[in-house]
C-alpha cells in the first residue's frame, strides 16, 4: 500500500464549500482519475482518505491537507495533476508528496490567516490589535451544539498584526484602503478560529467591520516556538524522499559503460 499526501486549496467563490461537499467533489475526482484507492473493509466500504484539520465554511485557504492510500504505486506528481484536473477551479490540488513519516495529523499544530477588513481605517486596526495584544485574556462567547460556550481568544494567538493595502481593480470596485490582519493561531481545545480573534477585536476596541471580513488560511503546520514561525508539514516526507539511498541495482546500472 502506498500512501499519498496532497496540498489543495479552497479559493474564489468554491471557499463558501463545506467539509462535506468537498469529501463529495474529491470522492468523484478520484473515480474520474480512475486512482487505484484501497478501500474500508466491512459492509460499507470506503475510499481510505484521511481529512486533516480542514477550514471552516466560508474562510478561503491555500493550505487544506488530505491523505490517501493506494493499492498500487502511483508518482504522486501525475496523480496530483490527474486530480486536480477532475476537480472544479477553485479546489486546486497543488502539492502532492509520498508519505514517507508518520504523524501528518501531528505537524498540524497552528495557523497563519490573513484577515481582510474592508471598510476599517488601517489605525483602527492597529489601535484594536495592540489592546488585543495587551490583553492577558480576552473572553468570546460562541454559540455551539451544545448552547453558548465562553473561552479565552487571546492565549491561543501566537502573534496578531496589523497592515493596510489597496484592492485590487479586478476584485473590487473602488481602490480604497482596507485594513489587513495576519494573525497565527495555535490549533488548541477548544479551537480558536479567525472569527473569534475579530469577537475578541470588538470586545477590546469596539472594532466592527461594515461588511464580512474576507478570511484567508496561508499556511498551516507545525509551530516553531523559537522562530514564532509555522513549518512546511510536507518538507519531512520530501527530506526523507531526498535521502533515501538509490537500490544497488539502479546505482549499478547507472554506472554500467555502454
Amino acid at each position: 500500500m502506498q500512501r499519498i499526501r496532497l496540498r489543495y486549496t479552497k479559493r474564489g467563490r468554491l471557499r463558501f464549500t463545506s467539509h462535506r461537499d468537498f469529501q463529495r467533489a474529491f470522492e468523484r475526482a478520484l473515480r474520474r482519475a480512475e486512482v487505484p484507492m484501497a478501500y474500508s473493509a466491512g459492509f460499507t466500504p470506503h475510499p481510505k482518505v484521511s481529512y486533516a484539520n480542514a477550514a471552516p465554511t466560508g474562510t478561503g485557504s491555500e493550505a487544506e491537507y488530505l491523505e490517501i492510500a493506494l493499492t498500487e504505486p502511483r508518482d504522486p506528481e501525475q496523480l496530483r495533476v490527474l486530480l486536480d484536473e477532475s476537480l472544479p477551479a477553485g479546489l486546486d490540488i497543488v502539492e502532492a508528496v509520498e508519505a514517507r513519516t508518520s504523524g501528518l495529523a501531528d505537524r498540524l499544530t497552528a495557523s497563519v490567516w490573513e484577515l481582510r477588513l474592508d471598510g476599517v481605517d488601517p489605525a483602527d486596526a492597529r489601535r484594536a490589535v495592540e489592546a488585543f495584544n495587551g490583553a492577558e485574556t480576552v473572553e468570546v462567547q460562541r454559540l455551539t451544539k451544545n448552547g453558548v460556550r465562553t473561552f479565552d481568544a487571546r492565549s491561543a494567538v501566537a502573534s496578531l498584526e496589523s497592515g493596510e493595502t489597496h484592492s485590487s481593480p479586478a476584485d473590487r470596485p473602488t481602490d480604497q484602503p482596507c485594513a489587513i490582519l495576519r494573525l497565527v493561531v495555535r490549533h488548541v481545545t477548544p479551537a480558536v478560529r479567525p472569527d473569534d480573534v475579530l469577537s475578541g477585536l470588538r470586545a477590546v476596541a469596539d472594532l466592527a467591520p461594515p461588511v464580512p471580513a474576507a478570511v484567508t488560511r496561508l499556511a498551516q503546520g507545525l509551530f516553531d516556538e523559537e522562530t514564532g514561525t509555522v513549518t512546511d508539514p510536507l518538507a519531512p516526507d520530501r527530506e526523507a524522499a531526498a535521502t533515501e539511498p538509490q537500490p544497488a541495482g539502479a546505482t549499478a546500472t547507472a554506472t554500467a559503460p555502454a
